[in-house]
């Protein structure tokens, strides 16, 4: 139970506080910097733990439980601290907020899809663009939380919402894919 790939999914659930801690005070370019550098360690994990599981064969139920929790729970403190308005400053703001609410709305909703087929014994799989949605969103929560941290390089806040947009759009099409996936077994 207590395999590698479970310690790293493990890890990225029990290093969200310290991100949410070092993303709490919006004024402090320090913080937004070692929530930088800590978010792209939680990234990293992310990718080994799958990779190890799938390469040493120990995929076990444990994993495949935990590997989506951890990356929703991740994505939901960044875009809550990201949106957060505390002291008049915030990196997500605007119009904005309407990709950063798609890409929240999207985890809860496919969430509740994969519980739903689970329990029909139907697999919903990810597909490659969902692939392509969840690494254009974590170069996009990357540079909006690297903003933080150089407030003096807009490029950076320009990028992050650019690939946010990019993001919300990628996740509006696969949440519709996945629905209308799961459509095809409810009430049958």
């Amino acid at each position: 139970m207590l395999t590698l790939p479970n310690i790293l999914t493990l890890s990225r659930i029990l290093a969200v506080p310290l991100l949410v801690a070092f993303l709490w005070w919006p004024m402090w370019e320090a913080g937004y910097a070692i929530a930088f550098a800590l978010y792209c360690l939680m990234g990293i994990t992310d990718y080994f733990d799958g990779y190890l599981a799938r390469a040493q064969g120990t995929v076990s139920k444990l994993g495949v439980f935990l590997d989506p929790i951890a990356d929703k729970i991740m994505v939901a403190a960044v875009i809550l601290m990201l949106v957060g308005t505390r002291h008049d400053v915030a990196i997500i703001t605007g119009i904005h907020l309407i990709a950063a609410l798609i890409i929240l709305l999207r985890e809860i909703a496919v969430s509740g899809l994969r519980e739903f087929l689970a329990g029909i014994q139907v697999s919903l799989p990810v597909s490659k663009l969902a692939k392509w949605k969840t690494t254009l969103q974590l170069v996009a929560f990357g540079a909006l939380i690297l903003a933080g941290a150089v407030p003096a390089y807009p490029f950076v806040h320009i990028t992050g919402l650019i690939c946010l947009w990019g993001a919300a759009v990628l996740t509006a099409i696969t949440g519709w894919d996945y629905l209308r996936v799961g459509l095809k077994h409810m009430d049958s």
